[in-house]
């Protein structure tokens, strides 16, 4: 049997493993892929050297011109009125200069400095003030520009030379010219960083503005509003491209004070060029009507971030403007207290008003001679006679009768030794001393010199002009107290206070204070035609007669001049406290007690309605029979 060998297929009929073509197709393509991706990540590699390190200053300043801008929109603050509805405080527009530290180069802020005309030191210190904050919070450095200003920062903006520098409009506190009402209003500024501190200050940044002092500051959080703001993409020359937020600012609420403008007018007048206070209020309500205190300061200056020289300035005048007197100062009234002590000798039964006492010029106690103010003496007195001529040996017997306990119980029901309760900032107590006062300041006993002094206002009783009006006010209004406030329709902290008082003793009191204006007594000048004023002078020393005269200090060092004073004599209507500093006689504040209630019922015969059954030939001087 013959075996053939099998016929050979042809080379293209040969059988092939599967998918081989495919296979090495496959394999070409990854590796294609690989070296693309390899050449991807060398060309990112790159890419990233350069921007991360080749040219990271390049790209980072680019990255930080091509931001989100956040400008403020500064809330106006309420507009402060007096009682008639009249503005007191207002605000202007105006505009500041606001710069960006994210653009900020430092090689710029000498010429912005120079331009703005800044002292460069005291602008560097700003800007470390925000070095706490982030970089994007932008920094108001100069307020209020003037049009060069407005020219410098719009022109150099526009052209990109000082692109970190951006006009904004904001407003500022406009306040009365002459330091009218200074103390009262108190004034605007930055918040300080020991003020941020503070916990009532803790939603506040650095930058912001706040009231400072005076009503400003006590209703700050009515007056300040809310700040808007206005977020934006800027590119990197500051071009704004897209608005993401505008929100707009809300205004503070105004407030209506219990100033009467025209009464103010008169104090600040009447003060004009002497050192002191004035206080005037309506006793019925406890509404201040007027309160000055001189010499004053310009608020105005505080409201465009004062200056390091016009600071420096006022602390360090000798005159202490920045002292509001009239709540501050802690002065002995003098004279101005014997109603008090009046009252309180009746209503304890120590006298009855047909007591009286012989009064030689002198006073002999133990080892020590306490003058009267009238060396020949006033001879037999009364209660009512010694009120009009202060006879201070009358209330030298009374006080010693009286005892300090008594009294002091009659002097904190009257105010004194504590705070009235006004809304204001910065109010001092006063001192109104007793037994145990003495022995917690001074680890001593009461003596009876001690008593001697306090009965006629002298020694350790100290008050300030607001509290002297309160407590005489209240006493003209049959023992009730209202608290002194600024504001109307504000709700009242304190509740009045009412003594139970026999209302024949009052009538006794005020009897003698309208003797001291209108039947000879030591006030006649405060008198007034067709108005019934009735008051009390005071001249307190500051050292006595002993000191002066070994130190040869007569004529150098003078005596304080008090007087607190009300009208009519029955219902009053207004009281009025003023104290001049070394006026030396307490008449001399009677004359400005005189023009302030003068001011109050001249402009209350103004106002007064007219009479309808009244002819009406009076309308047009000249014309007769007018109907």
């Amino acid at each position: 049997m013959t075996i053939f060998p099998s016929p050979r297929k042809p080379d293209h009929l040969t059988e092939r493993p599967l998918f081989a073509d495919d296979q090495k197709f496959a394999s070409s393509q990854i590796t294609f892929f690989h070296y693309l991706i390899v050449a991807v990540f060398f060309f990112l590699a790159s890419g990233y050297w350069n921007i991360q390190v080749t040219d990271s200053d390049y790209y980072q300043e680019l990255a930080h011109s091509n931001t989100v801008r956040s400008l403020p929109l500064p809330a106006a603050r309420g507009r402060i009125l007096d009682r008639d509805g009249r503005v007191i405080v207002d605000n202007l527009s105006s505009f500041s200069c606001l710069l960006s530290r994210e653009r900020l180069k430092d090689e710029h802020l000498p010429l912005i400095a120079e331009g703005l005309n800044l002292d460069l030191q005291e602008l560097k210190e700003r800007l470390n003030r925000f070095r706490r904050q982030a970089r994007y919070v932008p920094v108001i450095i100069k307020e209020n520009l003037t049009p060069a200003d407005v020219a410098f920062v719009e022109s150099n903006h526009h052209q990109e030379m000082f692109p970190e520098i951006e006009l904004i409009h904001s407003v500022r506190r406009v306040y009365p010219k002459e330091q009218f009402l200074a103390h009262v209003l108190g004034y605007v500024g930055e918040a300080s960083e020991a003020e941020l501190d503070r916990p009532e200050y803790a939603a506040f940044n650095p930058g912001d503005t706040i009231g400072k002092d005076g009503l400003e500051r006590y209703y700050n959080a009515t007056l300040m509003g809310k700040d808007g703001q206005r977020v934006s993409l800027v590119n990197n020359r500051g071009k704004e491209l897209q608005v993401m937020t505008n929100k707009d600012a809300e205004p503070g609420k105004p407030l209506t004070l219990t100033i009467d403008l025209d009464v103010q007018a008169a104090a600040e007048l009447s003060l004009e060029g002497k050192r002191g206070a004035v206080v005037a209020l309506d006793p019925r309500t406890g509404e201040v009507l007027a309160m000055v205190s001189r010499p004053a300061f310009d608020p105005n200056k505080f409201s465009t971030r004062i200056s390091n020289a016009d600071w420096k300035a006022i602390l360090e005048d000798p005159e202490t403007p920045m002292f509001n007197r009239a709540l501050q100062s802690r002065l002995a009234p003098g004279s101005a207290v014997k109603p008090l002590v009046a009252l309180a000798a009746l209503e304890e039964g120590v006298i009855t008003p047909d007591h009286s006492v012989n009064c030689p010029g002198h006073f002999f106690y133990v080892d020590h001679d306490f003058r009267c103010h009238l060396r020949s003496g006033h001879g037999r007195v009364g209660l009512r006679y010694a009120l009009a001529q202060s006879c201070d040996v009358f209330f030298y017997n009374v006080g010693l009768s009286l005892g300090i306990d008594r009294l002091a119980k009659w002097g904190e029901m009257a105010g004194l030794g504590r705070k009235t309760g006004i809304d204001l900032p910065g109010e001092s107590t006063g001192d109104m001393p007793s037994r145990a006062w003495k022995m917690q300041k001074m680890r001593q006993g009461w003596l009876h010199g001690d008593m001697i002094n306090v009965s006629i206002g002298q020694g350790y009783l100290t008050t300030t002009p607001l509290q002297l009006a309160h407590a005489i006010g209240g006493i003209a209004s049959g023992a009730v107290w209202n608290p002194p406030h600024m504001v109307r329709g504000e709700t009242l902290r304190e509740k009045p206070r009412v003594a139970k008082v026999n209302l024949e003793n009052i009538q006794q009191v005020v009897g003698g204070m309208f003797a001291v204006v209108n039947q000879g007594g030591t006030a006649t000048e405060a008198w007034l035609p067709g108005i019934e004023v009735c008051g009390k002078t005071g001249t307190s020393q500051l050292i006595s007669n002993e000191t002066m005269k070994r130190r040869n200090l007569a004529g150098i060092v003078k005596d304080n001049a008090w007087f607190a004073g009300f009208a009519p004599r029955s219902n009053p209507e207004i009281v009025v406290a003023a104290l001049i500093e070394g006026g030396e006689h307490g008449d001399r504040a009677g004359i400005i007690a005189r023009d302030v209630i003068k001011a109050h019922f001249d402009k209350k015969a103004r106002n007064k309605p007219a009479d309808p059954a009244a002819p009406l030939t009076a309308a047009v001087p000249g014309v007769k029979g007018q109907r």
